[in-house]
């Protein structure tokens, strides 16, 4: 074979099929997770912007009270995104037993609810961080920890219903 016979002889290209049950499960997992995050997008401006409001708004009603202001906002986003999550995002994996999915949802969220307290906490008595952008910058990197923490704890142990034919 001549150097110019390599340059026009054919090319085999491999091109990896994906199986259509698996690309669909992988679509329906990154629309799943897409909702998840617009839950907790709303979710954390309730958390953020009431921690904020408590803290530094008008009256400054918890100004030397940081962890009472975070607990309060951290109930009020837990609402949220207990009503987001099993009304939307979770809609299709719902059990029968709702009030066990309650309960189990409320465990996970407070044990998930400690991670910015913690995190606050640590910033602002351990490290004397004590300017809003610091409280801020703690609170939100509590809220990715724990965020991170849901998603996984609700698809094991909270929606763990069988997933509905899309359309049902």
């Amino acid at each position: 074979m001549s150097a110019s016979d390599e340059l026009t002889a054919p090319v085999a290209v491999v091109v990896p099929v994906v199986p259509a049950a698996r690309g669909s499960a992988l679509r329906a997992r990154a629309y799943e997770l897409a909702r998840f995050l617009s839950v907790g997008g709303v979710a954390f401006v309730v958390d953020l912007g009431l921690f904020n409001l408590l803290r530094f708004g008008p009256g400054q009603l918890l100004e030397d009270k940081p962890l009472t202001a975070k607990v309060i906002s951290v109930v009020a986003a837990t609402l949220v995104s207990w009503l987001g999550n099993r009304h939307w995002t979770f809609s299709q994996q719902r059990t029968s037993r709702p009030t066990r999915e309650l309960v189990v949802f409320a465990a996970i969220n407070l044990v998930c609810a400690a991670v910015p307290v913690l995190t606050l906490a640590f910033s602002h008595y351990a490290l004397g961080q004590t300017t809003p952008w610091a409280d801020n910058v703690a609170t939100v990197t509590g809220i990715a920890i724990g965020t991170a923490l849901r998603y996984v704890s609700y698809k094991r142990w909270v929606f763990t219903g069988t997933q509905l034919p899309v359309g049902s």
